[in-house]
């Protein structure tokens, strides 16, 4: 699978470029990735909590599937930042991130619903456990070594999060699974009004 060429994208909301800076020098300051993923958890928890404004065409909902609008995409590709819109009933595949992330939800209800990692490809997926994330609420969604999980709108709204990669993640390949068989599918994620996989 060929990745499609890194494009660097700074956003105007100030609130999210003075975020954007603190996760560059986490990024930098701390080396694990679990303290780092935990860090920003932390950081994008007090973001919410300040309250801020995301334009309009950054919280629109697709008809037919769920969206992922850059707000912030690193020019090394080091991290990126987007939001992420689920229209009422829509979801994902289970799948993997391939990288550490964070998830807060900016507005709406999240189900996510997460699986132990395989210990072999080809093996099914066994869950283990789901949550229900509202606004202002922050998760670890994701670190290399534990990493699957499915989401999908939680309410009578569509839910907006604001997502936190260790890549830019809409040129990243990643793993989707069939949860009964644990066959495996790469894919790239696009980011809205991208190529598509």
């Amino acid at each position: 699978m060929t990745r499609p060429p890194i494009v660097s994208v700074q956003t105007d909301v100030p609130e999210l470029a003075a975020f954007a800076d603190t996760v560059a020098q986490l990024i930098r300051d701390i080396p694990g990735e679990r303290a780092l993923a935990a860090a920003i958890r932390d950081e994008l928890a007090a973001v919410l909590a300040a309250g801020f404004d995301l334009p309009a065409e950054k919280t629109r909902p697709d008809p037919d599937h769920y969206v992922m609008y850059p707000l912030h995409v690193a020019p090394d590709g080091a991290f990126s930042i987007a939001s992420a819109v689920w229209n009422v009933g829509q979801g994902t595949p289970a799948h993997g991130h391939e990288t550490w992330g964070v998830v807060g939800i900016h507005r709406g209800t999240e189900i996510e619903t997460r699986f132990r990692k395989p210990p072999a490809e080809g093996a099914p997926l066994v869950e283990a456990g789901t949550s229900e994330w509202t606004t202002g609420q922050v998760t670890v969604c994701c670190t290399t070594d534990d990493d699957i999980h499915q989401v999908r709108c939680g309410g009578d709204e569509p839910v907006i999060g604001i997502h936190v990669y260790g890549a830019d993640i809409g040129t990243l390949p990643r793993r989707s699974y069939n949860p009964e068989t644990g066959a495996v599918h790469w894919f790239t994620s696009a980011w809205a009004g991208g190529t598509t996989e």
